[in-house]
Order: C-alpha cells, then structure tokens, then sequence
C-alpha cells in the first residue's frame, strides 16, 4: 500500500508547483497590429515618418508640448529678450560694422529698460528646417527645385555645430529626413521627394515649428530658421495662415521663402510668402527664372551669417504669454533692418 501512495503523493505536489509557477511566469506580449507575434519589434525611422496633420486645437492636449515653453535648454531669464535681425543697405548688401549706439529698438512701443549685449553673430549654430512643395502645382520645375535644394544645404549645413531636416508636404507634411548634419542623409531626404496631390502649407509651417524647431533642444543659443520653397497657396490646411504665423513667433523662427511661381504677376501665393517672412523677420524671393532658385539659396546662405543680436531687458515686462511688438531701426535711413514683429512673452 505504501508503495502505491508514494507516485500519487509526487504526481499530486508536481502538480501544485506547475501551477504556482505558471502564476508567476510573466505573460508574453501581444504583438502589435500587423506584426506576428515573436517577430522583432519594428523601429520608426525618422526618415521615413510621415507626420499628421496638426490641430490648431493639439496645443490644448497634455501629449504635446506648451506653446510658451522655453526653447532650449541652456538657461535664459524670462525678463530679457533676444531678437536676431538683419541689416542691408540701399543696394540690398549686408551692413557688418554696425555699432550698437546706431540701433534703436522698441519693444511694445517702449525702449527697453537695459541693453543688456549686442553683436554681430556671423556662426551661431544653426537649426533648419528645408519645408518643399511636393503639391502637383509645382511638378514641371521640381527636379531643378531639388538640386538647388541640395546644393544649398551642403553650403549651410556645418556638420561640427548645424543640423537641419528635410520635409515634404502636400495634403499632409512628410519628414523625408529628421534633424542631421550628415549631408548625405539630407541629400536622401530631398531625392526621395515625389510631387503630387493638393497643398496644405501652413499646416506644414505649423507642424515644423511646434513639432520640430520647437522641440529641437541645445546647450547652447542656436538660430532657428526654415526655408519654404513653395508657390504660397493653399488648398488643404486646417490651421489658419495668421495660426502658422503665430507659431513661427512663438517658436522663434526666421522663415526664408523661395516662390516657385515664375511668371512676372504677383498672386495670392506670393502674398502669403511675403507676410510669412515679414512677421518672423525672414525674405521673400520671387524668382523669375530657374537659375534665379539658386541665386536665392545663396542669397539666404550669406545672410544667415551676416546678422546682428541684440539682449535687452523690455519695459513693463509681464511674463503673461501676451504678444509684445517690436520695432527696429537704424538711424541711418538708407540703412534696411529686418527682424520679427514680435514674440510672446513666457508665461509662468
């Protein structure tokens, strides 16, 4: 009898540890939609990303990020402002001797309290974004936009200090290549742009100011800037021009635009491209001929490391998330300034 017991009794106490120790075993994860289960997890390539249209209501939501948040990492009181502007003379060259006592500045129809620094900033890092009409309305002039696209990105992208990326848009914006000082990558990005479908530009300003400049964090101060070759309509948007604008503000943008509408009449589009690079303090070029594309990408190369920054402490300051003007000018009347019209104020 006691010979039968004893399997009985093992067969009984195997059981209860196989059960205790199917308990304790962590469960396996399901796989994700469309991929079978054990296969290995499918990594997101920046360069193959194809961004959603933004929402002017996403800056409500908690996943993303606070319009009035601080830009980049290195320390910056809210109570100064920094504004990077552009001086030219009557003949459209870039002045670089400029001396601070030959500058006026008013912010929200005041002089600021303290000039606080000032100079000529010739290789401040950079951080571009190249946004390209890939809509059909530009199909017949798109393989020489490209080329151009590449030449000037090799010129201005220094690899030790700048990094830039690549975004197509059409109904939607595409990041054909994210942030990188690799040329390589960047000239990819532009050669895997396809022409074809509507336009949807401010959502593409809108998306690459918030969800791309604005997030690209430094040490350091760096120079945020886009380059929009496009023919400035819009067809597909679901944020307003004046929204796209005030994003760029907020994100601290200089937008630089190319048209690549070639005739000699000025539309609607070319009107559009105007107020964006007046409002972020930026340039409109009119191109009326292919090679005058690449004469404007070296145009937008040269004054990217010929401009002057200027700190000062505003008047009456409010860190309230208001929108303040600002006015430059130069004593010298024949003297050009361009810069932004304004910015927002932080809001703690």
């Amino acid at each position: 009898m006691v010979a039968m017991r004893i399997p009985s009794v093992l067969i009984f106490l195997l059981l209860i540890w196989g059960v205790c120790g199917a308990q304790t075993q962590p469960a396996t994860p399901a796989a994700p939609a469309g991929q079978q289960a054990g296969a290995p997890a499918q990594s997101v390539a920046p360069s193959n990303t194809t961004a959603q249209t933004p929402d002017p209501a996403a800056t409500d939501r908690s996943d993303t990020p606070d319009d009035t948040a601080p830009i980049s990492t290195f320390v910056r009181r809210v109570d100064m402002k920094n504004v990077i502007f552009t001086v030219t003379d009557k003949h459209g060259r870039f002045v670089k001797d400029l001396k601070q006592a030959q500058i006026k500045v008013l912010d929200n129809n005041k002089p600021p309290k303290q000039i606080v620094n000032f100079e000529a900033q010739t290789n401040l890092p950079l951080r571009v974004g190249l946004l390209i009409d890939a809509s059909n309305s530009i199909r017949e002039r798109f393989l020489f936009e490209q080329q151009a696209a590449v030449e000037f990105l090799h010129q201005i992208v220094h690899p030790q200090s700048d990094k830039a990326f690549v975004l197509a848009f059409d109904e939607v914006p595409e990041v054909t290549q994210d942030f990188t000082s690799d040329q390589n990558k960047l000239t990819k990005g532009v050669q895997l742009i396809r022409p074809g479908g509507g336009t949807a530009m401010w959502d593409a300003v809108y998306y690459a100011c918030r969800d791309k400049l604005m997030k690209e964090t430094s040490n350091n101060p760096v120079r945020r800037a886009i380059i929009l070759v496009s023919d400035g309509d819009d067809n597909q948007s679901r944020v307003l021009r004046q929204e796209a604008i005030e994003m760029a503000q907020r994100a601290e943008v200089i937008i630089y635009a190319i048209s690549t509408n070639l005739s000699n009449i000025h539309d609607t589009g070319d009107h559009n491209l105007q107020l964006l690079a007046e409002a972020t303090g930026g340039r409109a070029f009119f191109p009326f001929k292919l090679q005058d594309l690449s004469d404007a990408f070296n145009d937008i190369q040269g004054e990217l490391r010929s401009q002057y920054s200027i700190t000062y402490k505003p008047d009456d300051f409010t860190a309230n998330g208001a929108y303040r003007a600002i006015q430059i000018a130069a004593d010298n009347k024949k003297l050009r300034v361009r810069a932004s019209k304004g910015y927002y104020a932080p809001k703690q």
